[in-house]
């Protein structure tokens, strides 16, 4: 097996019975490019049956790897013990519940094969109103982002991020949150390094099918939290 030059991060977490359809989906669009690639897969101690589709999954290795973990530790923590784990000289993570699709994955190998060291999903959404609490909190979030932290990003929180590995490898190991704070951490750490940015429109397609992990009022003060420690650690 060649060396991966693309390495994807699927983060899971009590993904239920959608996963192994996304997986089918992931694996479909990466084989039809002209890039070598891997998936890793990092299961954070799920308590339904997520570790015995991966292992369904993974029963072939070629192009597959797993991180098995022992106790839950957050989709940050997984997504890093990921990055960390992979081989290609670009590595992305995509929510595997696939509310963006898979078939951005090429658009964003391009943006950094043309020089960004860290390319962020933008999402815009489908249905008009029945997205407007999601909406408007995330307009929100970006608004305190620009206002707390000073960052220029205006969606740090989709989760559709890819990198140039060996530019992101240093900024992991200052990021402290293991959580979903994670995201907009990484976007904060790395353009305080001066990391080449950009962001891509994405379509968001709420999956009906799916419950998510996602607690709307914990979630918010457990980012509000961690937006005033990242401000105060920011250099004056």
């Amino acid at each position: 097996m060649l060396k991966p030059e693309v390495s994807i991060v699927l983060s899971c977490y009590n993904e239920g019975p959608t996963l192994e359809n996304s997986i089918q989906r992931v694996v479909s669009i990466l084989k039809k490019q002209r890039w070598s690639w891997e998936i890793i897969f990092v299961e954070d101690k799920s308590t339904d049956d997520t570790k015995q589709t991966i292992d369904k999954i993974c029963n072939d290795p070629k192009n597959c790897n797993v991180i098995y973990h022992s106790k839950n530790q957050g989709r940050g923590k997984s997504v890093s013990d990921g990055i960390k784990a992979a081989k290609g000289e670009i590595c992305g993570y995509i929510d595997v519940d696939l509310e963006v699709s898979e078939k951005y994955i090429p658009l964003f190998i391009q943006e950094v094969e043309k020089g960004n060291e860290l390319v962020v999903g933008k999402r815009f959404y489908e249905g008009g109103l029945k997205h407007l609490t999601r909406v408007i909190v995330s307009r929100v979030y970006a608004i305190a982002l620009k206002k707390i932290i000073d960052l220029p990003i205006d969606d740090t929180e989709a989760g559709y991020k890819f990198f140039n590995r060996i530019k992101i490898l240093p900024i992991i190991s200052k990021v402290k949150s293991k959580h979903w704070f994670w995201d907009t951490e990484i976007c904060a750490q790395a353009h305080r390094k001066g990391l080449k940015v950009t962001q891509l429109p994405v379509l968001f397609i709420r999956r009906v099918d799916k419950k998510s992990t996602v607690r709307l009022i914990p979630d918010t003060i457990d980012y509000l939290k961690n937006l005033i420690r990242l401000r105060a650690e920011t250099p004056k």
